[in-house]
């Protein structure tokens, strides 16, 4: 019997798995509301205080660390990496604390994590479908800015899991179906999957798409020049992937508490609700243009599903396009520990991260 603990940071969660084999012994989620993690400056800064939630989960199980056999754990803001299974070493931790991709979000933490108990504990540590995972076609890449260049930061795991979990159930396979995948919770990113590629999707913790409870989605640019004039860089990149949205417009990231003044009425609370999920909806349009409207359905996944009126609301404004299939919650505890298991087992030999960029430019062409 193999023993994998699954960890996986997010805006405004840690959610602890343990796995014996391919059977799930205990999950859970522990709610942090934005507040608590902006008392940490730089997301590095809330590695000991995620690692304590994750030893008090255990503490409260029974379950000894030392008896783990492999950490999982959710990852990105290294280098952009292709999909599948990848082990954690030095470099892949290294990049990760100094986020040489660039993006600095919560789910950096599940490779800093995993990475830290492995090697306290002499036992192995894998990741699987990083946020950085980069299929982008080149036409989704180029901006209008010479050497700015659009890359992927997604939900990859969980937008991946529920397509492929999709599949399984339709008879569909994922290598040949077309789909719109729309992660809707902390931060909401949608994106375009073909034959099993994504090839185009927001950048959600970079400030661009829907905002969300915690970011603050596409702004005009005059309109971010002329905020700067009153704020610093520091601030204005903090709130895109933590201190934006419901945060900086409610002081919380509460979505449930948000939610309960929409059903109250409040007007306030309504409009915003209801101005995120129209933006969603039209992400949702775009992804469908990106695949030329060859769309096999329309799935919804992430927390806020949980809120019946988001698939409401999506289904009347983007049914026309393609069937609408809701998987309300995340797939990514399993999708995490069923290839770190096979690894184990020597089913399946883990990639080793590279150290560069899947992305090495437009083919000498200088754009």
């Amino acid at each position: 019997m193999h023993r994998i603990l699954v960890i996986n940071p997010g805006s405004t969660s840690t959610k602890v798995s343990l796995f014996e084999d391919e059977k799930s012994v205990f999950e859970r989620s522990l709610f942090h509301d934005a507040p608590e993690l902006l008392r940490y400056p730089h997301v590095n800064g809330q590695m000991e205080f995620r690692r304590g939630v994750i030893l008090d989960v255990l503490k409260a199980e029974g379950i000894d660390p030392a008896s783990i056999d492999a950490f999982a754990g959710r990852g990105g803001s290294a280098h952009t990496q292709p999909g599948g299974l990848v082990r954690i070493d030095r470099r892949l931790y290294d990049d990760t604390v100094a986020a040489v991709g660039g993006s600095e979000h919560p789910a950096k933490l599940g490779v800093m994590l995993a990475w830290s108990f492995a090697e306290q504990y002499g036992k192995s540590a894998f990741t699987i479908d990083p946020t950085n995972v980069d299929e982008f076609s080149d036409l989704a890449r180029i901006t209008g800015i010479k050497g700015v260049y659009r890359v992927s930061h997604s939900h990859v795991l969980n937008q991946r899991a529920v397509a492929k979990f999709h599949c399984a159930r339709s008879g569909l396979e994922y290598t040949e179906s077309n789909f719109i995948v729309a992660h809707v919770d902390g931060g909401i990113t949608v994106a375009a999957h073909e034959k099993g590629k994504m090839i185009d999707g927001n950048m959600g913790a970079d400030g661009e798409g829907a905002f969300s409870p915690t970011r603050i989605g596409s702004v005009p640019v005059l309109a971010v020049l002329d905020y700067l004039e009153t704020h610093t860089p520091e601030e204005l990149r903090l709130k895109c992937s933590r201190a934006g949205g419901f945060v900086d417009i409610f002081g919380t990231s509460d979505s449930d508490a948000i939610h309960a003044l929409v059903e109250k009425g409040d007007p306030k609370a309504t409009l915003v609700w209801n101005a995120m999920i129209y933006q969603t909806a039209k992400m949702i349009g775009a992804m469908a243009a990106a695949l030329s409207g060859k769309v096999d359905a329309i799935l919804l996944t992430g927390g806020l599903l949980r809120f019946r009126d988001v698939e409401t609301s999506i289904r009347g404004r983007c049914g026309f396009i393609a069937p609408v299939f809701s998987y309300p919650g995340e797939m990514e505890q399993e999708a995490l520990a069923i290839p770190a298991l096979k690894a184990l087992r020597g089913e399946i030999e883990p990639h080793t991260y590279s150290g560069r960029d899947v992305w090495q430019g437009f083919g000498g062409m200088d754009l």
